[in-house]
């Protein structure tokens, strides 16, 4: 039951469903090379572990250089190594020989010489005097320049860790320093903030700085750093590995940053530690790339500032900290052949595994809302439209569970089914059948004659198949179920999804209406992945009838069949959905611009639709998105299952009014 042109929108937020952006070190899930840019927000971030002796400052120099320049030609645009990687983290009281805290310093002007051609800011780790004390210090390097020393602010001493015995904790520490010939600020709170890239703001920590209730990361995120690097030199126990990636994948997500961790690795295991060189990148939450432990590689991945930086402006609870002293940097744009993959169905999470727990987690939150709305009221009996198509066919889904979690007879369920010009005997025999195997009473009326009596009192030619003959059968069946409803006490349950709301895909005031819209938050994308679950733990002829729903084009049934076959074909009016869906996702969810929208698109797809259909799609989208808010705006209640809904109530404020010529005018120079 959806229309066509006269009323017709655009794009929801919705679900935030892009869990599967997991892969492990140097793992290909890579485009067309130069697809996408740093211009696009993406910036190649590798974390470190190189060959290395301990003491040996001269050979871990060389080492540090040859692998920064294999990250320069991985296309890394920041590199971070592991903790003290210059002289190595187990020196123990050879720390307190001047010998190695010089050697650390001609190690890192080596570093800095074999280094100054490269695109690349990197991080590595050397101790460093500045009067009596010594420091733990990261030195962040950038085209031969140290653009500052980060010293570690939480020194442990504890377990296996006696570095008080060593050095001194950098909290408060904001000193100037010479080193390597250069006036350099010695400073535990200092941001890096690249000139060409403004998203892109890079802070520091060190190893247990980060295992602290209080980590100095979180002062750096609220001062604008949207890629924080660890250098680190943790040790392996058992267990310990699942515990720090827990630890970097919760930060990354509490701050809403790319979180890069450097580990020590073999080289360092000496006396009583063994360390992995277990490295991990992650972003909002999520782990990107991670190596293999006990084999000193290099994790490298591809991180979004421009998403991180929209995740920032959305949260109100990120409030911006203090200003923290920032160095600026210059990195060249470069292009990317993307090192993450872009999923072409956000909404639908994409290993089979977390899927199917998804699908679950998703229709006990749309039944759950159901079963709430009926218990306040009272109301023991509900009322849909069963068309036989995907949208109803999902909403009888979640009603019968919901009236199975209530302990009610399905019977209390009335499926209707109308008939009108252009039903077909396939959707029509769907619904007959879906009724009877979930035990639901089923009830058959005809619009025709309504509908024709209807044109006949409004002048409308039975031949003329424009919007109002569309629009007043969906009208007429609106009607008759409201009207069934109040004759037996029943709750109108409401069938249209959030792919619908946003290009506007319904008839205001027919099956744009209801009492409880349960498919309000579901994308049309993830509507078929729910029926399909549901197929398959379902019993015969049950699962056979959803597998025939999901086979069946998904159309309105507006127009008269053609030979008995649906005519009227959704898809090849408005779009691919598998498109829109896509675009509604990264429109809302992350703000992003039509020409960063249109490019990640061709990266998802792979060449499924050609760079002209992308483009004539995305302004239709646009089109129909602003133009139909005004149906938005008087939406009927539903629950919310996902990161955003188009509820005016809740997650999407919008003037009914408001111009799509910005939009329109980048999708249009594309």
């Amino acid at each position: 039951m959806r229309n066509r042109v006269s009323n017709s929108c655009q794009p929801r937020l919705g679900l935030d469903f892009l869990a599967g952006l997991g892969y492990h070190q140097m793992r290909k899930k890579s485009t067309v090379k130069g697809f996408l840019s740093m211009i696009d927000g993406f910036v190649r971030i590798a974390a470190i572990t190189p060959d290395l002796r301990v003491a040996d400052c001269t050979g871990n120099a060389a080492e540090t250089v040859r692998a920064a320049q294999r990250a320069a030609q991985a296309g890394a645009s920041v590199a971070v190594f592991p903790e003290l990687g210059l002289t190595g983290y187990t020196c123990g009281d050879l720390f307190l020989q001047d010998a190695l805290v010089r050697g650390a310093q001609e190690a890192l002007s080596a570093v800095l010489a074999g280094t100054a051609g490269l695109d690349l800011l990197l991080a590595v780790g050397l101790p460093v005097r500045c009067g009596a004390a010594l420091y733990n210090c990261a030195a962040v390097l950038c085209a031969g320049r140290i653009l500052g020393l980060v010293p570690k602010t939480h020194i442990p001493n504890y377990g296996e860790f006696y570095e008080l015995r060593h050095f001194a904790p950098g909290e408060g520490v904001d000193e100037e320093v010479e080193l390597c010939g250069q006036r350099v600020r010695l400073c535990a709170r200092q941001l890096f903030a690249c000139k060409e890239m403004p998203d892109l703001v890079v802070g520091v920590e060190i190893c247990e700085d980060l295992w602290v209730p209080a980590p100095p990361s979180e002062a750096l995120a609220l001062s604008g750093a949207t890629v924080l690097l660890n250098l680190s030199a943790s040790d392996e126990i058992i267990g310990k590995a699942a515990y720090r990636r827990s630890l970097v994948q919760g930060q990354s997500g509490r701050l809403l940053c790319a979180y890069a961790y450097a580990d020590a690795g073999r080289g360092e295991s000496t006396q009583d530690m063994v360390f992995a060189g277990h490295d991990l990148i992650a972003e909002n939450g999520t782990i990107l790339a991670e190596t293999k432990r006990f084999r000193n590689e290099m994790a490298i991945c591809d991180v979004d500032v421009q998403r991180l930086a929209a995740d920032r402006r959305r949260s109100n609870t990120f409030a911006p900290g203090a200003a923290l002293p920032r160095t600026a940097f210059s990195l060249p744009l470069r292009e990317l052949s993307l090192l993450r993959e872009i999923p072409p169905t956000p909404f639908v999470p994409q290993s089979q595994a977390h899927l199917a727990e998804r699908c679950e987690e998703i229709l006990a939150l749309q039944a759950g809302g159901l079963v709430t709305r009926l218990k306040h009221t009272g109301i023991r009996r509900a009322v849909v439209g069963l068309s036989g198509g995907l949208d109803s066919t999902l909403a009888l889904i979640v009603m019968a569970h919901a009236f199975d979690d209530l302990n009610l007879p399905r019977s209390g369920i009335l499926a209707v089914t109308m008939p009108g010009f252009g039903t077909t005997s396939r959707t029509r025999g769907n619904a007959e059948k879906l009724a009877e195997a979930y035990g639901v009473e089923l009830r058959t009326v005809s619009i025709s004659k309504a509908v024709e009596q209807h044109f006949a009192d409004i002048g409308q030619n039975m031949n003329d198949h424009d919007v109002t003959y569309e629009n007043s059968q969906a009208r007429e069946r609106t009607q008759v179920l409201m009207d069934i409803a109040n004759k037996i006490g029943g709750l109108v349950v409401g069938t249209g999804d959030l792919s619908e709301l946003a290009l506007g895909w319904a008839t205001y005031n027919g099956d744009h209406m209801s009492m409880y819209a349960v498919n309000c938050s579901i994308p049309k994308t993830l509507v078929r992945h729910l029926t399909a679950f549901e197929a398959a733990r379902s019993p015969e002829p049950l699962k056979s009838v959803l597998l025939d729903v999901l086979g069946t084009p998904v159309s309105p049934e507006l127009l008269p069949p053609t030979k008995g076959e649906i005519s009227q074909k959704t898809e090849d009016i408005v779009g691919p959905y598998e498109l829109h869906d896509f675009f509604l996702y990264y429109l809302l969810r992350f703000g992003f611009s039509p020409r960063k929208i249109y490019r990640l698109c061709r990266a998802a797809m792979q060449g499924r639709y050609s760079d002209e259909e992308i483009k004539k799609w995305l302004r239709t989208f646009l089109r129909r998105f602003f133009s139909q808010q005004f149906k938005r705006s008087c939406l009927p209640d539903g629950p919310k299952v996902g990161s955003v809904t188009l509820s005016p109530r809740g997650d999407w404020r919008m003037p009914s009014d408001a111009s799509a010529a910005l939009w329109l005018r980048e999708a249009e120079s594309l």
